[in-house]
């Protein structure tokens, strides 16, 4: 073994003693996997975890929930972001003198500028409705008009899944597994099938590796701002594609013209978002670096670097106050990777 070698495996092997035995924000650590240059250079699993196992990412659904939104312009299913939300809903009945319902596209749905009548997100009122498209567009709008301001809606997005099913004619589900999960050569997601209270919590809380699955409500539409389960594998591949601007393994995924789109920065985000820059629900951590992540909660990752051309994918399981693992990627992973 060269020496180059021997370091890189030292490296990686102190990587998996410092995860394993750690104590802290990196406890909850399930898998990393990354891909450089279509080859995967790091595979790493902990607390039982297997490299095929698969974990509710949380927000990174939105990150993907993106990419169905581009494959569904590309398409033509979808004329344009800057489509009107409700030609899409023509049997929905608007609430008594609401106006700027009228006005809400799609592009402000991605890039969390959509106005909402509520101070809080109403999980309680969505999440135990028959129709939690439905019962989100209820909240859609308000006396202030498009303002352009960021207000980062986890359920606001649950719009989207029902603007992608009545767009394509198909559930979001077999939408995904067609569009992005099959060319990219990995498991089809199933409905996880409940929605129930119990079950909701479970979902979030049991530490266990979970089905290739996709949380649903009654009408067996996916949550669009959480509850798909990937594997860091999954999301590496999705990271890869990105990186390759839509392509992967030589075919074309999505429209490069999208994923610039989905990836330019439209709203530079406060304090409690880290400053970062946001395109079409991924970030861009650095004003001066083609750096890009889909972030959710418990530092579950898809990250993207156009500089070493790297994709890495991290899941965890449910630990309060865990954001991004950006800073960890790049101070830990990728230099055990490019040792």
């Amino acid at each position: 073994m060269s020496s180059t070698a021997n370091s890189s495996t030292k490296n990686k092997d102190w990587l998996h003693t410092f995860i394993s035995e750690s104590s802290g924000n990196e406890s909850n650590i399930c898998q990393i996997y990354a891909i450089r240059d279509g080859e995967n250079v790091y595979d790493d699993c902990f607390r039982g975890f297997t490299t095929e196992d698969a974990m509710n990412v949380n927000s990174v659904t939105k990150g993907v929930m993106s990419l169905l939104a581009g494959a569904a312009i590309d398409r033509g299913a979808i004329s344009s972001a800057d489509k009107k939300v409700m030609d899409f809903f023509p049997d929905y009945t608007v609430k008594r003198g609401e106006k700027t319902i009228y006005d809400v596209t799609v592009k402000h749905l991605l890039t969390m500028t959509a106005p909402y009548k509520y101070r809080s997100e109403p999980w309680t009122k969505v999440c135990t409705s028959n129709d939690w498209t439905l019962a989100v567009l209820d909240f859609l709008g308000g006396r202030k008009g498009i303002t352009g301001e960021f207000k980062y809606a986890t359920l606001g997005i649950q719009i989207l899944a029902g603007i992608i099913e009545c767009a394509t004619g198909m559930k979001c589900v077999d939408f995904a597994n067609e569009a992005l999960f099959r060319p990219l050569s990995l498991p089809d997601r199933i409905p996880h099938g409940d929605s129930s209270k119990e079950d909701q919590f479970d979902f979030f809380m049991n530490k266990n590796p979970r089905k290739n699955e996709w949380y649903t409500d009654p009408q067996g539409t996916v949550t669009a701002g959480w509850g798909l389960c990937m594997s860091a594998k999954d999301m590496a591949r999705v990271g890869a594609m990105v990186l390759g601007h839509g392509m992967y393994a030589g075919k074309r995924i999505i429209s490069a013209e999208y994923i610039k789109e989905m990836l330019t920065p439209r709203q530079k985000l406060g304090e409690r978002m880290g400053y970062m820059n946001y395109g079409y629900l991924w970030y861009k951590p650095y004003d001066n670096r083609e750096t890009y992540a889909a972030i959710g909660d418990c530092g579950n990752i898809i990250y993207i670097n156009r500089e070493n051309n790297i994709s890495v994918g991290i899941t965890g399981t449910f630990k309060p106050r865990i954001f991004d693992r950006v800073e960890f990627i790049e101070t830990k992973v990728i230099p055990a990777i490019l040792s």
